[in-house]
């Protein structure tokens, strides 16, 4: 049937001067709203910011107040006396962050040539080099160092450098080859250069693991720079041993809770370092 104004209803269309309806038609659905955009994810929480450096803080405070109410001796007094305590703290930051540089600028470029085509040969040979650096006592080491180069800085700093380079260069090469083929074969497909390819692609892929490493050659530095103080590197090894040798708890106590400090302090921020140079790509969530 037509109506008085002579249009038919919506869905109603003649056929053969007939009036039929798909009763089966559906309406029209509307249009989806674009999803609203997630808010960002912070990166690095107030707890992660808060909570490790206020314990160490509630430690060192804890420290001092037991010393203002120490009876020293005059032999620990002498120990502690003079700036002693500031030099050797100074020069344990030194020998971690100097060892730790050189770390870096060792491990991290051997790793990403060990696992180019041209040299992935000889990785066997250089992770065997590693594995002995490490798997020889620290304190053996750097007495074979001071033979052989002399009691100093040096002896101590190379002593260490050595013993950390495994989890750096280990971590660069798992993190290089862990990429998915698919990817690296994509970029050369669109005309990237390898530079551009190892730069673009690979290392932003295996920054996780790389900092991995060095977050656990930051925390072997300051462990291992206690023993500087046999080659005459100093460093908060001289009032351990200082303590041990003179049979001081004051002194020793206070050389181990400053080590343990540093130690907990160097953790949290190469943490913290690790979240923030994550490629952004590589988060979930973001």
């Amino acid at each position: 049937m037509s109506t008085s104004s002579g249009r038919r209803p919506e869905g109603e269309h003649e056929v053969r001067g007939l009036p039929f309806r798909d009763d089966g038609e559906a309406e029209p659905e509307p249009e989806p709203r674009p999803p609203t955009p997630a808010a960002p994810r912070r990166r690095i929480t107030w707890q992660k910011l808060t909570v490790l450096p206020a314990l160490v803080v509630a430690l060192l405070l804890a420290t001092w107040l037991w010393f203002r109410q120490a009876d020293l001796d005059a032999l620990s007094e002498n120990a502690l006396s003079g700036g002693q305590v500031t030099k050797a703290l100074w020069q344990h930051v030194q020998l971690t962050v100097i060892s730790t540089f050189f770390v870096l600028i060792i491990a991290i470029p051997l790793g990403i040539l060990l696992t180019r085509r041209a040299f992935r040969k000889a990785t066997p040979v250089a992770m065997a080099f590693a594995n002995m650096g490490q798997a020889t006592p620290a304190i053996g080491l750097l007495a074979l160092l001071v033979i052989w180069l002399g009691i100093g800085r040096r002896s101590a700093l190379i002593g260490i450098i050595v013993y950390a380079i495994l989890p750096v260069l280990s971590n660069t090469i798992a993190g290089l080859r862990a990429n998915d083929p698919s990817l690296l074969e994509a970029a050369r497909g669109i005309g990237m250069s390898p530079l551009g390819v190892l730069t673009r692609v690979e290392l932003p892929l295996a920054v996780p693991l790389i900092l991995a490493g060095v977050r656990t050659a930051l925390v072997l530095n300051v462990g291992t720079a206690t023993l500087a103080t046999f080659g005459g590197g100093g460093g908060l090894g001289v009032l351990i041993t200082t303590g041990i040798t003179s049979q001081r708890m004051p002194v020793l106590l206070l050389g181990s809770i400053l080590t343990v400090a540093l130690a907990l302090l160097v953790d949290w921020l190469a943490s913290l370092a690790e979240v923030l140079l994550r490629p952004r790509g590589l988060e979930v969530g973001t």
